[in-house]
């Protein structure tokens, strides 16, 4: 037996569908970590074969064809080290989330996940099952039992202790966990539960990257056979990680390992849609952006965020005047677009709000004007942003938050116009929070604070401001974090503190919006229950508490 194991832990990006590219990828890298590493073992994240989720990929007979010949292919390239692979395993009509170990150019063993997921964004019961015949994984690399437990399986104290009885010392867990805020200090109280349970040593290696409405952060960890869990690799960030296990001690040493500098919620939550905006349009074949810049609070932190994804040459803003646009508006979006280096053009929309009130005055005669007019000139400025994407190609970013999505504050086929929605799983108060933490890294502000300091209106008519319409964000979001996140009742929010013919309104607000939220391009989470694969309610609904 060797006194020591060097692990290799490949904490990238696995495109979903990309089933031959991720393939060969994986080849390169087994060979990479056993030339240039000297790795014993090589551990790459969970479903890397296929990537995660496949949803319904996994239906077709041809993707699961598919991913098995690339991780036979795959195991070829396992000679000289042990490498650790995630794919769906077909077995007749029956599918498995799996991890094979491959080694000597063959499969040696598989292991078939036995808690699956679903609930939030998993729906892993859809297409896995749970192998009745299934029992731990160990081997021996140099002499030592290594075991292996796929995600959720660490959540439950059983699979870990069954591969310890089976001898196992040191347990692989590859993972395929989105981020939410949060999540970091519940997962490193959890590995050092698992070990001081078990006493076993765990490499926790998560995947990492962008894929439609979720966001996987890496952050991946090792914790020591006494339940010392070390500090997480940087989140959103891919990169090889290397470390040396004692054997005899059960402990970890850090060889190449590139941990966070900050790991407060703002900064993982500014990382988080950083890197979806990045990987949204990266995937879908998009090199440029295009956003509608207000000169409001919602507006001027996509486009810095835009900015910090994809570079001030691939974003245009677009200022879209009406006649209820104040100057300051226009003029705090030119200051942001100077200061950042970004283009900016200028589309003023009275003629196409005129030209629709034309068309529609003989129908319109006689009544008075209300919301009707305000959405028109909403939808003036989203057919005008979505022609310049359509013209001149890049990507739509919408701009409205979570709080607006929730009580229906935005003009279906008019602001949420576009692709994705930065913005979309953060709540005003949350909007302000990160514009003000941005401001405080990297030099000179990238938002104007005087954008911050005025109050929020989506200029629709005269002298508006959203407190017009709806309470305090301050009243709005604790209201909406209870019902929406923390899924209370309404008696419990009222209980509470809040009044309740505020939380009616608020509530009812939020019922009677979902059909909106069904038409929502996606947008990264970074909650809990994000609105979306997170949180499916129906559009026609009965309940009401």
């Amino acid at each position: 037996m060797k006194d020591s194991l060097r692990i290799a832990l490949a904490q990238f990006d696995f495109p979903v569908g990309a089933v031959a590219r991720n393939a060969e990828r994986i080849a390169r890298m087994i060979a990479e970590a056993r030339d240039e590493f000297d790795a014993d073992i090589v551990l790459f994240p969970e479903l890397a074969i296929s990537g995660y989720p496949p949803e319904d990929l996994l239906l077709r007979p041809s993707f699961l064809a598919a991913c098995e010949a690339a991780l036979h292919e795959v195991a070829k390239a396992a000679t000289g080290i042990v490498a650790v692979v995630g794919w769906p395993e077909s077995a007749g009509s029956v599918l498995y989330n799996a991890a094979s170990v491959l080694r000597d150019g063959r499969v040696e063993a598989t292991y078939r996940k036995r808690e699956l997921p679903n609930y939030a964004v998993f729906d892993e019961r859809r297409y896995f099952e749970v192998d009745p015949d299934g029992g731990p994984c160990v081997f021996e690399v140099q002499g030592v039992p290594v075991g292996v437990v796929v995600c959720e399986d660490l959540w439950f104290p059983e699979p870990l202790a069954d591969t310890v009885a089976a001898g196992a010392q040191l347990v692989l867990v590859p993972n395929a966990s989105p981020f939410e805020r949060g999540k970091h200090a519940q997962r490193d109280a959890l590995l050092a539960e698992r070990t001081r349970e078990s006493g076993a040593a765990l490499a926790y290696l998560n995947l990492v990257g962008g894929q439609d409405s979720v966001v996987f952060d890496g952050a991946s960890v090792v914790a020591d056979g006494d339940g010392t869990v070390h500090p997480a690799a940087a989140a959103f960030t891919d990169q090889w990680l290397l470390v040396d296990y004692d054997v005899a001690g059960r402990r970890f040493a850090p060889v190449q390992w590139m941990d966070d500098g900050d790991e407060s919620m703002d900064a993982l939550a500014w990382r988080a849609v950083v890197r979806g905006i990045q990987d949204y349009c990266g995937k879908n074949g998009f090199s440029k952006v295009w956003l509608g810049l207000s000169g409001g609070i919602d507006s001027a932190l996509v486009l810095a965020l835009a900015v910090d994804a994809l570079g001030a040459q691939n974003v245009t803003a677009v200022r879209l005047p009406s006649r209820y646009t104040a100057d300051l508006s226009n003029d705090l979006a030119a200051e942001q677009c100077a200061a950042l280096g970004v283009k900016l053009e200028t589309v003023a929309i009275e003629p196409a709000f005129t030209g629709f009130l034309q068309a529609l005055d003989a129908m319109f005669e006689g009544r008075d004007t209300d919301v009707t007019e305000e959405n028109l000139q909403s939808r003036s400025r989203g057919a005008i942003l979505m022609a310049l994407s359509n013209k001149f190609g890049g990507l739509l970013l919408t701009t409205g938050n979570k709080s607006e999505y929730a009580v229906g504050y935005a003009t279906i086929y008019g602001d949420m116009c576009g692709g994705y929605a930065p913005l979309k799983d953060l709540y005003k108060t949350e909007v302000f929070g990160l514009a003000k933490w941005r401001n405080t890294v990297g030099g000179a502000p990238v938002i104007p604070p005087a954008v911050i300091a005025r109050p929020p209106s989506a200029e629709l008519r005269a002298n508006q401001t959203d407190q017009d319409s709806l309470p305090a964000y301050d009243v709005l979001d604790g209201i909406l974090y209870r019902y929406v996140d923390q899924e209370q009742s309404r008696d419990e929010i009222v209980a509470a503190g809040y009044a309740a013919e505020v939380v009616d309104r608020v509530l009812r607000l939020v019922r009677t919006s979902e059909w909106k939220r069904h038409q929502a391009a996606p947008g990264p989470k970074v909650s809990r229950r994000a609105f979306g694969r997170e949180r499916r309610y129906p559009i026609s609904n009965g309940f009401s508490g």
